[in-house]
């Protein structure tokens, strides 16, 4: 594409990251088109409020249209691996949301696609383009500092499913391809590869179908390791991770927007900010054709490192679909 003229963007899902990635293409070289949703009223009015030119249920109608040059996947997680792979198929450009897959199978088929086109295809993990975390992960790998222990939650009350919007779902969370794959991601991409993973995910719970808590220990051989912890049954809400050095101590607290170090707390961007800086890297990268910072190669150490506990929770009590990751929906 000339890169003078605005990228033309096909979105598809008008839940909570529909709603970010829509508000934060405002003043990007980009122009909203098409979004695709499941039923047409909330899918119209969707496009109506945040300018899309289009707004259609029909998936392959979006990505046949020639005017399109790029696609967004916002769709629910058990849906990023044949939507994106549909994108990729029509020679769109691609930026897939967090999760690119529900297990490790259909990661590596994204990986492969993506390698096999010309056009970008970005992830959008937005622990990576944070500009705090991208600044440690620089002087990590400068020798500045060096890692010793990073400890992360993610705890919140979900038993029923309701997502951010106060939106009803069609679709069930996944707290361990899902939320886990953030926190699972950040410590892989800050301690490197070898990396021993152990955990455990919890029990099914009758009321919502799913599993409602996980842990998650990476150890490197060098001594450092990681402590991941999430629950949907806590009353109180947290979303942070602490990185421990030989220097210095990062406590990043998300729903706050805190930074807290030795020498006090200061206010970090918010977390649809740090979205946004996903999507510049992609517009940027479409428009230039270079490499995006994150691709679905990058992610493969954290879809390795969840499917791990993933077999182990199938040796316990039996591969089986669960809601939001039916079996024959897999890689």
């Amino acid at each position: 594409m000339a890169a003078d003229r605005p990228l033309t963007i096909g979105m598809i899902g008008h839940g909570m990251m529909g709603v970010w990635h829509s508000e934060n293409l405002e003043g990007l070289p980009a122009t909203p088109h098409t979004i695709v949703g499941r039923r047409e009223e909330p899918t119209r009015a969707f496009a109506q409020r945040f300018g899309y030119a289009n707004a259609t249920t029909d998936l392959n109608a979006m990505l046949a249209h020639p005017e399109i040059d790029a696609v967004i996947v916002a769709s629910p997680s058990e849906a990023h691996l044949t939507h994106s792979l549909a994108a990729i198929a029509a020679e769109k450009h691609v930026l897939i949301e967090i999760p690119i897959a529900m297990d490790l199978a259909g990661s590596r088929r994204i990986a492969e696609a993506a390698a096999g086109t010309d056009k970008v295809v970005a992830v959008c993990h937005p622990w990576r383009h944070r500009p705090e975390c991208v600044q440690l992960k620089e002087r990590l790998d400068e020798g500045l500092e060096r890692l010793a222990l990073l400890e992360g939650r993610f705890l919140i009350h979900r038993l029923e499913n309701v997502g951010a919007t106060g939106y009803r779902r069609s679709w069930t969370d996944n707290i361990l391809w899902h939320h886990a794959c953030h926190l699972v991601d950040l410590a892989c991409w800050l301690m490197g590869p070898e990396l021993e993973i152990t955990g455990w995910l919890g029990p099914i719970d009758p009321r919502t179908g799913t599993a409602m808590t996980t842990q998650l220990t990476l150890a490197r051989p060098d001594g450092a390791s990681a402590q991941i912890l999430l629950s949907y049954y806590s009353h109180l809400k947290h979303n942070e991770a602490t990185v421990t050095t030989d220097r210095e101590s990062y406590r990043i607290d998300i729903p706050e927007a805190r930074l807290t170090t030795k020498a006090g707390s200061t206010d970090i961007e918010p977390e649809q900010t740090v979205c946004r800086h996903a999507l510049e890297d992609f517009v940027s990268a479409c428009r230039t054709g270079r490499r995006p910072r994150v691709t679905p190669s990058d992610v493969l150490p954290a879809m390795a490192a969840l499917q791990t506990i993933q077999n182990g929770w199938d040796a316990r009590f039996g591969a089986q679909s669960l809601p939001g990751r039916a079996l024959g929906q897999l890689g």
